[in-house]
This record gives C-alpha cells, structure tokens and sequence, in this order.
C-alpha cells in the first residue's frame, strides 16, 4: 500500500484515526498503532512481516545486553552481533544477486540461485534497529524495556517503507508521551497534503515527460532531449521522494510524533558538500554519525573515510554498479570541494557556484538512473554533443511546449520562492486578527480541498504510481 492511493486515502487512513482516538489510552493507542502498521506493511508482501519482526526482536534483546553490560565485552558483543546480522539480512535480500553475478563475471563458473524480492523498506528498518543498538551501547538513549514498545517504533507505517530514517532517541519520548492537540493535527493535514500534492500532482506528471526522452533510443535522442530528460527526472525524484517525506512528517503528527525534517530545497545549494545536508538528511546523518565519525571523521584518515561513505551510500541504494558509480562520482566532487573548489567559490559570485550545482547534480543523475552503467555513459555522450545527434528536433520542442506549465511550477517549487510568499502573507495578516483567522479557517482548507480534489482525480486516471524510493 502508498500514501498516494486512493484506498489509503480514503479507506485505511479515516479508519486509522477512528480506531486511534476512540480511546486516550497510551497503550490501547500504541496497540492499535502496532496493528495499523503491520496490516500495512502486510497489504501487499505479509510473507516479509516477518522479517521485519525478526530484526525488531533480536535488537530488542541486543538493546538489553548493551545496557545491562556497557562498558564490559558483552556489550561490545552485543553492537557486533546486532550489526552483524543485521547487515547479514539486507546482504541476503538486497545484494546476494549482485555479489553471485559478479563472482559469475570473474570465475565465469555459474552459481545457481533464484534469488528473492526485495522486502519493501528494509533499507530504512534495519538502519533504524542498527541505530537503536549502537545509542543505547553508547548510552546517548535507555534500552526498551518493553518488546512491544520498540516495535512500535520499528513498525510505525508513517515512515516505514521510505523514510525518513527515524532514530529511537528521536520519538523515545513520544512512545510514552503524545500531545496532539487541534492545531498540530490540522498541521499534519496540511503537510500530508502538501506531500500527496507534490507526489501525484507533480512528480508523476514530469516522470511521465521524463520517461520520453530517457527511454527514447539514443540514436534518435537529440542534446537538449537528453538534458530535457534528465532534468525532468531531477524534478521527479525530488518531488517523489521530498512529497514521501511531507506525508510521513503530516501523518507522524496527525498521530503524535515528530519526525526530523529530511528535505531543505537541495537544487538551492551552491556544492556538492551543501546539497547533501539538504538531500535525504536522515541517511547523510545516519552515515555521519555511524560511519563516518567512528571510522575517525575529520582527525584521520579524512580521504578514505570520505571515500567509504560515498561508496556505502551509493550501495544503499541499489544492487548495481551504477549506484555505486554515483556515489563515487560525488566523493570525487566533495574531494575536491574540500581541497580548492571552496575557496574559488568564496571569490566569485554566488550564481556561478549555484550553476556548477545543478550542472554536478544533473549529471550525477545520469548515473543514477541507468542501471546499465555503459548506457548511462552513452547517455552521457549525446548530452556532451558525441555521436553526432542534432542539437533540437520537433520531438523536443513539442514536448517542451506542451509541458511547459508543469516544468515551470517543478521548477520554481523546488525553490523556497512559495514557502518564503506564505510567511510573508502570514505575518502581514497576523497584525489582523480576521483575516488570519480566515486565513486559516477558509482559505487553507479551500487549498487542502483543491489539492486533494485535484489529487483524486489524477489517481482514478492513473493505476501505477509507486514512490521511486520503495525499491531501495
């Protein structure tokens, strides 16, 4: 089951919230929560609750150990087995394909093996138990003591399948402790509809344009459709995976918790360094705080620390050597970031290091979107005028002005333009009281309607939109 659905709209989620506050209770509460979120985990693979409910298990116990004996080698055994299986998991789901076919490439000796499908969101579920075990060993957070407790924390559907990757010590008192009150409710419609807005008005419009041009034979490709394609998949993936986001924070709220932000206008950086504290925040911290800082962060070692993030952050998201290709590719530009590329952008103006930017992201794209790696090479090729295809055809120039509208709004609302014209309009009318209060009261939930009405009919006109980030 998706956000973007209209049975979780219209079914799953108004029976969620009616079960939900039918009672105060916390614990009636956190059960109906747990049910909630196994039954959507369940909707379309049951068989991978389990192991789901495994990795929930065996960290609950790890998280006892590592308090119980901190300090003491028990403890340290507990992080390593925690980690351990783990890694042994997602390794076993995600990436056993990949390691028996290159062995195949090498040995050229075949190694049977079926393979199995990818459980839906054990990337992000099994960072998130890994991360409760390592603060509790660090004794930055307290171990759950009750098992239930910490599945509501593995299994909360708002941010299951997708992110953002929640830390335990993030939400550990909000398990206990939930205020909901009326007006962070009605914040929590209006992110999830901003989110729902974003995915299905948005994002699947340009991915639908995108997917002209990227699949579109090369040879027939001219060099402005290929960087036409690309950019419009630039606009998709970030009003996928950003509208993702919206919904899980509107929907952690609408139920009492505070998700972390993981999302901040990454097209406005102006380096590669910057766009990735604006990028998917969660996995960079994540990396930051597990990987990067143990390994010796900037004290030693600086270049191949750096080096093995960017390498498991392009693992992270997929079985292929694109991914990884792409995370190289920005370990390279962070590098030289680091070793000159700063100090020239502090001498010249600030549009030229934003336009290098979106150059560096447009093409890091490139490689992210092709998993075969050669053809997203040649891809590359007709962009840079190899090849010998025209600079512009009909095919383009159609296509750009049919669709222009949609590019346009994409393209200024991955911008803070909108956001910074509502604060505006927000405090000129706070100084009046009616008109803020029919701010509020009347024009809001006329936009929240117009979205979702909007929304609605997009949906019954479509039957395939999965978010881009459930294969990952």
């Amino acid at each position: 089951m998706v956000f973007s659905s209209l049975v979780f709209i219209y079914l799953f989620l108004p029976i969620s919230l009616i079960f939900y506050f039918i009672s105060k209770n916390r614990t009636y509460r956190n059960s109906i929560l747990i049910i909630l979120s196994l039954a959507f985990y369940a909707w379309g693979e049951p068989v991978w609750v389990s192991i789901m409910l495994f990795s929930g298990i065996i960290d609950y116990f790890h998280g006892l150990i590592a308090e119980k004996y901190r300090g003491k080698w028990q403890s340290k055994a507990a992080l390593v087995s925690s980690i351990t299986i783990n890694l042994l998991i997602l390794i076993s789901f995600k990436y056993m394909g990949f390691i028996i076919e290159n062995i195949e490439y090498i040995t050229k000796v075949s190694i049977p093996y079926d393979g199995f499908n990818l459980p839906i969101g054990i990337s992000f579920y099994t960072f998130q138990t890994i991360s409760y075990v390592v603060d509790v060993y660090r004794g930055e957070v307290e171990a759950q003591k009750s098992p239930f407790k910490l599945l509501l924390f593995v299994s909360l559907f708002h941010q299951l399948v997708a992110g953002p990757i929640v830390r335990y010590k993030d939400i550990a008192q909000e398990i206990d402790n939930r205020i909901i009150t009326q007006d962070t409710f009605s914040q929590g419609v209006n992110r999830f509809l901003i989110g729902l807005g974003k995915k299905v008005v948005i994002a699947n419009n340009v991915g639908g344009i995108s997917e002209l041009f990227l699949k579109t034979e090369l040879t027939e490709l001219s060099i402005l459709g290929a960087w036409l394609g690309i950019l419009l998949f630039a606009l998709q993936i970030y009003f996928d995976f950003s509208g993702y986001s919206d919904m899980a924070i509107g929907l952690g709220k609408m139920f009492g918790f505070n998700y972390r932000e993981n999302f901040d206008y990454p097209y406005i950086a102006k380096s590669a360094k910057e766009f990735w504290r604006r990028w998917h925040m969660s996995l960079g911290t994540f990396f930051r705080d597990y990987v990067y800082i143990p390994l010796g962060g900037n004290r030693k070692n600086k270049t191949l620390n750096l080096l093995i993030v960017w390498f498991l952050t392009g693992l992270w998201h997929g079985a292929s050597w694109n991914f990884i290709a792409w995370g190289i590719y920005y370990f390279v530009f962070i590098l030289l970031e680091n070793i000159i590329l700063s100090k020239v952008f502090n001498k010249i103006p600030a549009v030229f290091s934003h336009i290098y930017l979106v150059i560096v992201v447009i093409i890091g794209w490139v490689f992210f979107y092709f998993t075969d790696l050669f053809y997203g090479l040649g891809y590359l090729g007709i962009m840079f005028g190899q090849g010998g295809n025209p600079l512009i055809d009909t095919f383009f120039e159609i296509n750009l002005i049919n669709n222009l509208y949609i590019i346009l709004v994409a393209i200024i609302g991955c911008t803070p333009v909108l956001k910074t014209l509502e604060k505006y309009i927000r405090e000129a009318l706070s100084q009046q009281t009616k008109l803020y209060t029919s701010y509020y009261q009347i024009v809001r939930p006329i936009i929240n309607f117009t979205i979702l009405a909007v929304a609605t009919v997009l949906l019954i006109e479509t039957t395939y939109n999965p978010f881009l980030y459930f294969r990952f």
